[in-house]
């Protein structure tokens, strides 16, 4: 198989089975996902709010996903290991489903929308954008965009800073797209500089000034000056 063929193929895997975690694990507050080759298979690392429920009793939820992971998606030799998410307004998946299913509960989205943004920068993020797409009001489709704090939208800072979470959420009007974008306080970017305190100046070094020389030293100076010295050998 072709490199470039390979990675098409690895991407549409990855995309599959990322649509199948999310549907399945929708109650376990599912965060995200990542595989990892490793010599004795691949490691698939499932981020939850609540881990319990993706391993489920007696682990009996993560052998079933295990399986399906092997047999419908052809994942050799799949290790499963779920990871709970320490903060969940930093995780921009799990964002994006909380505020699809206040969607589909009937809140207003502009108040679901300011909501998610104040529950992610009170936690300190540097920024938020979540942005909301369909029929939100009438027949008519429509993009609504909430932002606050810094955001990057292009570049490798927008790939490897930028937390980026998608969802659905299902109404009787047809379906609302949620996108949230979150830069997690950690964040180092490209354009961050620190202002440093000046060192301290040092003082001055004082240097003494020189003894004056006697008048009995300087007539024995002139006394000597003319006499001729001798080496002995």
């Amino acid at each position: 198989m072709a490199i470039e063929k390979k990675f098409i193929t690895d991407g549409v895997r990855n995309v599959r089975v990322e649509k199948f975690l999310t549907k399945e694990l929708k109650r376990a507050g599912y965060g995200g996902m990542d595989i990892t080759r490793t010599p004795l298979g691949t490691q698939v690392t499932i981020f939850a709010e609540k881990p319990g429920i993706v391993i489920g009793k007696g682990g009996k939820q993560v052998r079933q996903l295990t399986q399906d992971l092997a047999t419908i998606y052809d994942i050799e030799s799949p290790q499963v290991e779920v990871q709970q998410v320490q903060n969940p307004n930093f995780n921009a998946q799990i964002m994006a489903e909380r505020l699809a299913n206040a969607l589909e509960r009937g809140w207003y989205f502009r108040k679901a929308g300011q909501s998610t943004i104040r529950r992610v920068m009170e936690s300190g993020a540097l920024g938020c954008e979540v942005i909301v797409a369909g029929k939100l009001t009438g027949a008519r489709s429509r993009t609504q965009k909430f932002i606050e704090g810094y955001v990057k939208h292009c570049g490798e800072p927008s790939e490897t800073i930028v937390e980026h979470g998608y969802a659905l959420a299902i109404k009787k009007l047809g379906t609302i797209g949620v996108q949230v974008m979150i830069v997690p306080p950690d964040a180092r970017l490209p354009d961050t500089f620190d202002v440093l305190e000046p060192a301290p100046k040092k003082a001055p070094v004082e240097i003494p000034e020189p003894e004056e020389v006697g008048d009995e030293f300087e007539e024995e100076l002139e006394a000597t000056s003319g006499e001729e010295y001798v080496e002995e050998r």
